[in-house]
């Protein structure tokens, strides 16, 4: 089994993998968008990996922090959720406003998630309640839970102010997690006035 990958970065794809080599082997690895961005070719990378095997196929999917393998490993052992489920999931939240999102029951925030429905994303909170107390997580300060709060409501404004929800995805994703609901949403707000512009 792989755990990790110590590597120079070859190649970024379209289809959300990256070709690294280390000791003269090529890997395929699946990451998320937010990873990929920051893989620049050439560039030297340490990824945590999770190695999924199966009985025909064997996929390296690779997280830069730790944190975040070990919620796509719980995501993937939650009933109805696979590899590419948690990666989307993965792609529209961090592993902090994950906990934030259970913590809060905030079904809206799951269904921003391509492919989860209202009754998807009701499930998945019941699901993952218990699943999510993990010690490396837990160690998450009160702010945390205030920022999913905050972003919840930055959400909640940019959708009464007829944003699409493909659009308050993606600007959720660039927000940093240490401003207040003021301050995330006036930054959202340049954001997506500079992408209509």
């Amino acid at each position: 089994m792989i755990g990790s990958l110590r590597a120079s970065v070859i190649e970024r794809n379209s289809d959300g993998t990256v070709l690294v080599e280390t000791a003269g082997v090529g890997y395929i690895v699946h990451v998320t968008p937010r990873t990929l961005a920051e893989l620049e070719p050439t560039s030297a990378v340490f990824m945590h990996v999770h190695h999924h095997i199966r009985e025909d196929a064997q996929t390296l999917f690779g997280f830069l922090d730790k944190d975040e393998r070990v919620t796509f490993q719980t995501l993937i052992a939650t009933h109805g959720i696979g590899p590419s489920m948690a990666m989307a999931i993965l792609a529209t939240h961090t592993p902090r406003a994950l906990v934030d999102i259970v913590a809060t029951n905030d079904h809206g925030a799951l269904t921003l998630v391509p492919g989860v429905g209202k009754k998807t994303a009701e499930r998945l909170l019941v699901e993952l309640r218990d699943k999510l107390q993990l010690p490396v997580l837990d160690s998450l300060s009160d702010k945390s839970t205030a920022t999913g709060s905050a972003i919840t409501d930055v959400r909640d404004a940019l959708a009464g102010l007829g944003y699409s929800t493909e659009e308050i995805r993606d600007v959720l994703r660039e927000l940093p997690a240490d401003l207040s609901a003021e301050g995330l949403l006036r930054q959202a707000l340049n954001l997506l006035g500079a992408r209509r512009a």
